[in-house]
């Protein structure tokens, strides 16, 4: 098993359905210490959702499932972090942001979180 890596997920949800859900689900069982950030609480297998904008140490990669439109409030935010990459689900590609987080020399992916578990290139 890899190394696990701290992520959060942004755009988490209490929605089975929902991609950011089955990711949270995945990362577990892969053995990822995750953290969900939503707009409102919730939690996914006894993992509560954090809100707002919290100090968070630690994180290696952030997940995105939020789309574009609702990204660029979370710009500052999301790169003061420091995470080592950030994954582009398919949907959330954002080319300004991706170009903010390279030139603060962080990994932008843009693929699919759920994938590279199954596949081993998470």
């Amino acid at each position: 098993m890899n190394q696990s890596k701290k992520t959060l997920v942004v755009g988490a949800s209490e929605k089975p359905y929902r991609y950011a859900n089955k990711a949270i689900r995945r990362l577990v069982l892969f053995g990822h210490e995750v953290v969900p950030l939503a707009p409102r609480p919730g939690q996914v297998e006894g993992i509560s959702f954090v809100t707002g904008t919290p100090r968070l140490k630690g994180i290696h990669t952030i997940t995105l499932y939020v789309g574009p439109d609702r990204q660029s409030g979370l710009y500052d935010y999301l790169l003061s972090l420091n995470p080592k990459r950030i994954i582009f689900n398919p949907g959330t590609e954002n080319i300004a942001f991706i170009k903010k987080a390279r030139k603060q020399g962080i990994e932008t992916i843009e693929n699919c979180t759920l994938v590279m578990l199954e596949t081993g290139t998470f």
